[in-house]
């Protein structure tokens, strides 16, 4: 990708701060996620009663666009699990916040996550929802860093992600940022 700064010193949508560059751009995430969306859809029946359950904060704006290119009969829920706070390092405590109303019991379960930095999100909460008797559990990442192996690894990823704290399309720093189209370098 190229290297670009990125600044609006007029109180644009960056609210006077800068970004190092841009590492995905706007149509490429576009692009991604309709790839992602079309291999989803092969993977499943109507019959796996597919439940989509998005990690938030990170993932909502990925899994809205995500699960309108997933052309099968689907539900939609959430977590809310906590591991970072105001700061760019994981703290390694995930705090579950919320916890998905729907049944998983026989269902197939897509877990989507926005990004695979450290893993102990994600090792923390695969076994919390396989306990609950999904007749699948899969995971779908927009970014992964590779720093870490997971069981079972993220079966659909969007992209491989350099080891930078990266801001954009749901992903954010102390809340900032998450609107942007694209994904940046902070």
């Amino acid at each position: 990708m190229e290297s670009m700064m990125v600044t609006f010193s007029d109180g644009g949508q960056l609210g006077g701060q800068t970004l190092k560059r841009v590492v995905f751009s706007e149509e490429d995430v576009q692009l991604r996620v309709r790839e992602l969306g079309a291999e989803i859809t092969a993977a499943y029946t109507a019959s796996d009663r597919l439940l989509v359950l998005g990690l938030l904060k990170g993932s909502f704006l990925f899994m809205a666009d995500l699960v309108r290119l997933i052309a099968l009969p689907l539900h939609v829920d959430f977590l809310v699990a906590a591991s970072y706070g105001t700061g760019k390092v994981s703290s390694g405590d995930v705090r579950l916040l919320y916890d998905p109303g729907a049944s998983l019991k026989g269902r197939a379960v897509l877990l989507v996550e926005d990004i695979i930095d450290s893993g102990n999100t994600l090792s923390r909460l695969i076994p919390r929802l396989e306990a609950r008797g999904p007749s699948s559990l899969e995971v779908c990442t927009l970014l992964h860093k590779r720093l870490t192996t997971l069981d079972p690894e993220a079966r659909w990823v969007g992209f491989d992600a350099p080891n930078e704290f990266l801001v954009g399309y749901g992903l954010d720093y102390a809340e900032d940022f998450r609107h942007l189209p694209y994904i940046a370098s902070l």
